[in-house]
């Protein structure tokens, strides 16, 4: 028994220095040798050149608020609250971001692609639109704005790339199509947004903010949300249209808020039509104010005669193009020049009328 224990271990031994010795040969303990590649192909070299021209117009925007130190103490401190991505739209330290990266915000911070941070003041924003403005204090030198494009003429497949900084991951590229056109989603005021961009490039909890970018490298978005049950990347994005966006910042860098016209009438909820009316398709017009543009145009309201209720003027089309709810009536007038006048195709009492009104901007 012993002898054959003794046999075991001689071998295993011998085994054992066998393979050691050979694991330390010389020969086999150099590093391989690289294999060739060549020239990257034109398409990745493309988002590598776009990604280099965007990186340094794309910012990290840091939030804070203040905070009791308990209940009853007056000593307040500040905490952080959020992050998300901004870009600079012009030499000025004007910085487009989304409304609710910022919302209840007391101060907020950006960072540059070269590291330096800045404070920045609140401008202006349109919650209803999820967009805002942000200006440095100080100007920094050398600010490169993001190059402007169009998404009037956006085409589904076609690619784009979002930048951003997904869970404070600062400048990171991904990249994607156009997955569909003409998408809705609800904004911090559940007002309907409509008209918005969907994307498979990935965009997490961060990139909010950021800039969706077309192949040449032009702004044609602003990346917005995710539909996702887990609240991670699941391959549908949404950003706002660049057209929207190009509209909405001049106004609130002017102004600070989004100029609305005030049509001069208040709806009537679609539960109420239709539980008093009937499905309507249309918006129906409830109470319209005295000397506003609906009273002038000669809308007509919700009426009493008798004991019977009237219905008032069901406003079915703006301009020719149909309107199915309030929402979809603010997003007719709301692209139209304020002062000007348009045509609501009108349903009242079973008869079809053209009226016209003059948009007139709301009183604050």
């Amino acid at each position: 028994m012993r002898r054959s224990v003794l046999i075991i271990g001689l071998l295993s031994a011998g085994l054992l220095a066998g393979w050691c010795g050979h694991a330390l040969t010389p020969s086999l303990a150099k590093p391989r040798a690289v294999e060739p590649r060549g020239p990257l192909p034109e398409w990745e070299q493309v988002s590598i050149r776009r990604f280099k021209e965007a990186a340094p117009s794309v910012v990290y925007i840091t939030t804070t608020e203040e905070r009791a130190r308990d209940f009853f103490g007056l000593d307040v401190v500040e905490v952080p609250t959020g992050s998300g991505t901004g870009f600079i739209w012009d030499a000025q330290g004007h910085v487009v971001t989304n409304f609710h990266v910022i919302q209840g915000a007391a101060r907020a911070f950006i960072t540059l692609a070269d590291g330096s941070r800045h404070e920045a003041t609140y401008v202006g924003g349109a919650p209803d639109k999820d967009l805002a403005v942000l200006l440095m204090t100080k100007t920094p030198p050398k600010l490169r704005p993001i190059p402007l494009g169009t998404s009037a003429d956006l085409q589904v497949g076609q690619a784009v790339l979002a930048i951003g900084n997904p869970f404070g991951l600062d400048q990171t590229l991904t990249t994607g199509v156009v997955s569909a056109l003409g998408r809705e989603i609800q904004s911090v005021t559940r007002r309907r947004i409509a008209g918005v961009i969907q994307t498979d490039a990935a965009i997490n909890p961060g990139n909010s903010g950021g800039p969706l970018l077309d192949s040449a490298g032009r702004l044609v978005g602003v990346n917005t949300a995710i539909q996702s049950p887990s609240g991670a990347s699941a391959g549908i994005g949404f950003a706002m249209p660049v057209d929207t966006v190009n509209r909405v910042v001049p106004q609130l860098i002017a102004r600070g808020k989004l100029e609305r016209a005030d049509l001069g009438f208040e709806p009537v909820a679609p539960r109420l039509v239709e539980r008093a009316f009937g499905p309507q398709q249309g918006v129906m017009v409830g109470k319209v104010y005295r000397g506003g543009p609906a009273a002038r145009a000669g809308l007509q309201g919700v009426g009493v005669e008798g004991r019977n209720v009237l219905p008032g003027d069901l406003i079915q089309a703006v301009n020719g193009k149909a309107v199915e709810d309030w929402d979809g009536l603010l997003d007719a007038v709301e692209t139209l020049p304020l002062g000007g006048t348009v045509n609501l195709d009108v349903q009242r009492q079973g008869q079809k009328l053209r009226v016209g009104i003059r948009l007139e901007p709301a009183k604050d």
